[in-house]
């Protein structure tokens, strides 16, 4: 019998294994595509390596949230006399902190945990609404592990930049403030901030309008302080 009548049998069996070695190449691919890392990775990366190296206190004050608190530098010299820890990084959301709450929050067991996030969640669109749940979220999480641990919530301040804001800011304060629990408690800056005219003083302010300045700092600083003195926690330290 010719052998050209075998071709289109022959065809379709190349055609089956071809299509048989594309669907595994295809799916080798898909197992080596790495997983998509959250865009703050390196910065807890960078904190866990830190820890490796030189661990933080325990039963310490905890500074977290976002880039307000990652670029206190001089949290160690405005609090002098405390122990406290920095883990803010740069452009977070509560649901952030929430989410490395196990790397870099809870392995220290701080006895006290202040907080500033909610601002990068109402630029982002968030209401005050998710910005409320998404801290009572942050608040289940840490005393599940940590009952005792307080957590004081710095209030979300106005700005320059983001002052159209202010009525959603304002919202998801109100709502946080209005929290029932000893063991929570807010610092209202908000207020303070605000010069004689009602509006953001720009003193306090770097030129982005957004992001603190040294005099933005030191006030936070005699507005948190006393809060922080006044803790029965800290009696030791405020007694030495």
């Amino acid at each position: 019998m010719p052998n050209h009548l075998f071709l289109p049998g022959r065809f379709t069996r190349c055609g089956t294994l071809l299509l048989l070695l594309l669907g595994l190449c295809w799916s080798h691919g898909l197992a080596q595509t790495p997983p998509v890392q959250s865009p703050f990775e390196k910065e807890i990366q960078a904190f866990e390596a830190s820890d490796r190296t030189n661990p933080p206190p325990k039963g310490a004050i905890l500074f977290a949230g976002s880039s307000s608190i990652r670029k206190w530098t001089t949290l160690a010299r405005d609090f002098a006399g405390m122990k406290v820890i920095n883990r803010g990084f740069g452009g977070s959301q509560i649901a952030d902190s929430t989410k490395f709450a196990d790397r870099i929050i809870l392995p220290y067991a701080p006895k006290v945990i202040v907080m500033y996030a909610g601002d990068n969640d109402i630029a982002a669109g968030k209401t005050a609404d998710q910005v409320f749940a998404d801290y009572q979220a942050f608040v289940e999480k840490i005393h599940a592990r940590l009952p005792e641990t307080r957590i004081l919530f710095i209030s979300i301040k106005p700005s320059l930049m983001r002052w159209k804001l202010k009525d959603q800011q304002i919202d998801a304060n109100q709502k946080i403030a209005a929290l029932k629990d000893p063991r929570l408690g807010f610092i209202d800056v908000y207020p303070a901030m605000l010069g004689p005219d009602g509006k953001p003083r720009p003193e306090l302010f770097v030129e982005d309008g957004l992001h603190m300045s040294q005099a933005g700092y030191a006030l936070w600083t005699r507005l948190i302080r006393p809060r922080l003195e006044s803790l029965p926690e800290n009696y030791d330290q405020r007694h030495k």
